[in-house]
């Protein structure tokens, strides 16, 4: 597909950090998106696993409308009437005890990043490092860049905070070796996105739990991919019989709508993040609150987590069968609608291939094959992206 010439005029005015597919979208319903010309494209990226609702939901968009013309933004110097329901519910679905409403992924991660780094200072432990993993990715504002483990990214922007250590994922002794008296915290995604999707293993999970309680380190979880229902539970961390002790959480969780959060333990908020300490201007408004209650609301009522668990063994299947018919396509691995294949073909290639037969399907690393569609995917929606996806490789 050649770019027209409303992509080159987008081309000159935005600052050019993406190599974006030549494709405009202008609508989408269900699971389907449609761009400018009409041609219509089945989802199975979900806006990078934002859209956990699919597109054009009436009742989300009623909610969020219905907000838009009562009031959009107040600031946090006063109460507004959709931030606190929002909080509850989060806090219910969560089994955490204090939210903070961010923007973003990102900046939930500078938030949770400053809120252990104050635990530890309250607790004059005299604490500021940090553990996190290698392939790890939190997101690319400074703090966040810090405990990302990607050189490319990382390299044109240091020196980064310092006080951070990685370990290797899935490797209990690489944490235990990293620990010292300057440890405050270990942060990790319950399944890493971007590097792979590769899901925690019990025994890592729980094995890190036990460290950080040995040596009051506080465990934090990055479940802003993996979280709000995307693995069967509405956060992944619930499959491992753990609790971390501070938690983060945006993409789905205002199915399109911009908003994070990082939320905490009673234990951590009471010696953490006091007035002064964090802010945000737009955080919480009344509009992001309308949309993140609804959100929260709806998954619970119509069972969206019980919906995951059903459909995935049939994804793994269809998956499974074509990693099995093509010798290129080596592996599959992942936990609910949050799978990866790892594929010895320019994975790119493939997903540009992919959107010349109407499937939207992205990358993750630089071999994975990612698939995280809209929560509400239906078994046909599931064939008819095995067939795209099939007629695609045979052509590789």
């Amino acid at each position: 597909t050649m770019m027209n010439p409303y992509m080159q005029e987008t081309e000159k005015a935005l600052v050019h950090t993406y190599n974006r597919f030549p494709v405009i979208f202008e609508k989408g319903e269900g699971v389907y998106l449609y761009d400018t010309e009409g041609k219509k494209y089945l989802d199975f990226a979900a806006g990078i696993a934002v859209c956990g609702l699919g597109y054009g939901n009436p009742e989300l968009t009623a909610a969020v409308k219905e907000q838009t013309e009562l009031l959009w933004h107040t600031s946090n110097l006063f109460y507004n009437a959709s931030c606190g329901t929002a909080a509850e519910a989060l806090k219910k679905a969560s089994g955490m005890d204090r939210v903070f409403f961010t923007n973003s992924g990102t900046e939930a991660n500078e938030g949770m990043l400053k809120a252990a780094r104050k635990y530890a200072w309250k607790k004059k432990t005299g604490r500021y490092e940090f553990i996190a993993m290698e392939g790890s990715f939190h997101g690319r504002s400074m703090g966040a860049l810090s405990v990302t483990e990607h050189e490319a990214y990382r390299t044109p922007f240091e020196p980064l905070i310092p006080g951070i250590r990685f370990a290797e994922f899935n490797q209990l002794d690489s944490v235990k070796a990293l620990i010292n008296e300057k440890t405050c915290a270990i942060i990790l995604e319950t399944v890493q996105g971007e590097g792979g999707i590769y899901p925690a293993t019990d025994e890592f999970l729980q094995g890190v739990r036990a460290l950080c309680d040995e040596h009051d380190i506080l465990l934090i979880l990055d479940e802003i991919q993996c979280g709000m229902g995307r693995t069967g539970e509405m956060f992944a961390w619930q499959h491992y019989g753990v609790k971390p002790d501070i938690m983060t959480s945006a993409k789905a969780l205002g199915c399109g709508v911009p908003v994070g959060a990082f939320l905490m333990t009673e234990r951590v908020a009471e010696k953490s993040l006091a007035p002064g300490d964090h802010g945000t201007t737009y955080g919480g408004n009344p509009f992001v609150g309308a949309a993140v209650d609804t959100v929260l609301k709806m998954m619970e009522r119509d069972r969206i987590t019980e919906h995951v668990k059903e459909i995935t063994p049939y994804l793994e299947q269809k998956l499974d069968a074509l990693v099995e018919k093509y010798d290129f396509l080596t592996a599959r691995r992942g936990l609910g609608l949050m799978q990866g294949v790892v594929c010895e073909k320019p994975v790119g290639k493939i997903a540009s291939a992919a959107l010349e037969h109407g499937l939207v399907v992205i990358t993750a690393g630089a071999d994975v094959l990612r698939f995280v569609p809209p929560l509400i995917i239906g078994k046909e929606h599931v064939d008819e992206m095995a067939e795209k996806l099939d007629a695609v490789l045979a052509e590789m």
